[in-house]
């Protein structure tokens, strides 16, 4: 276990919330879809308020997901999802991917999105993902890469936005560059059948441009990040009113566009794994 657990940098406000609600197993697991089949069990790690979570219950169904998030609150929200989709292939608990509270061998699939970034021991978490993978069974893990993103026109606010934000998340013990380094890792980790990929997304309509900037001049002001930046001494209630700003001048620009870049790797579980190691 790590000394010192890693803290989740975003928070879970409503306008992070209003992120992670927006994401669907098409838009942030394509690369897991070719994997499942109907009766898989799968363990949605970090499962956030469980929209990918519902999507993947759909997909394995009459297999079952078991979601886990070390917040409660954000727990319950997941199951509220799976609920007003009338899926009753969900399990939901309280949990910390360092030290997952199931037995070996118990999944097929053990999926994590956007998880690893914001933990003490991305290394660790990957071991114990290994841990509960059923032989023949892969690990899943996507996740953003901060120093990758990239976007027109160049508002020098957004420049200042991302060099406060990696500073602050490497203060939490987070790593948000993430994606680049998630091969390494899953290397690190012990998996020598690792597949690994990227995906992106791209922000570029108006629709789509409102809401991105809007969510994130939200994000940059909730109090939660301002007392992480500001009460560290990264920056201050005027910087974090100016990124602010330039989030909405962005999204105000007609040509604006935005494209966030993740790693994925899918680390299979040899057959005869277990075997072996006995």
């Amino acid at each position: 276990m790590p000394k010192k657990p890693a803290v989740y940098t975003h928070g879970h406000h409503e306008s992070v919330l209003r992120s992670h609600r927006w994401r669907t197993a098409d838009n942030s697991a394509e690369y897991l879809l070719g994997e499942l089949r109907p009766g898989m069990s799968v363990l949605d790690v970090g499962c956030g308020p469980g929209t990918i979570t519902a999507d993947l219950a759909a997909l394995v169904a009459p297999g079952t997901v078991t979601a886990v998030d070390s917040e409660p609150t954000v727990v319950e929200q997941a199951r509220a999802v799976t609920a007003e989709r009338g899926l009753e292939n969900v399990h939901f608990g309280v949990g910390d991917v360092h030290g997952l509270f199931f037995p070996d061998d118990s999944f097929d699939v053990v999926h994590a999105h956007q998880v690893l970034q914001h933990v003490a021991d991305p290394v660790g978490a990957l071991r114990e993902m290994h841990r509960v993978c059923r032989p023949g069974g892969v690990v899943a893990a996507r996740d953003s890469d901060y120093a990758a993103m990239t976007w027109y026109p160049a508002v020098p606010g957004l420049d200042e936005w991302l060099a406060l934000y990696r500073r602050v998340a490497r203060a939490n013990g987070g790593e948000p560059d993430a994606g680049r380094r998630l091969l390494a890792w899953a290397h690190e980790a012990g998996f020598d059948d690792v597949t690994a990929s990227a995906g992106t997304w791209c922000f570029a309509t108006a629709g789509e441009r409102a809401w991105w900037s809007g969510m994130w001049a939200d994000r940059t002001e909730e109090p939660r990040y301002a007392q992480r930046a500001v009460g560290t001494g990264h920056a201050t209630d005027d910087d974090l009113h100016g990124i602010a700003r330039a989030w909405r001048d962005w999204g105000a620009s007609d040509d604006g566009w935005f494209t966030v870049l993740h790693g994925e790797v899918l680390c299979r579980v040899p057959v005869e794994e277990r075997t072996a190691s006995a």
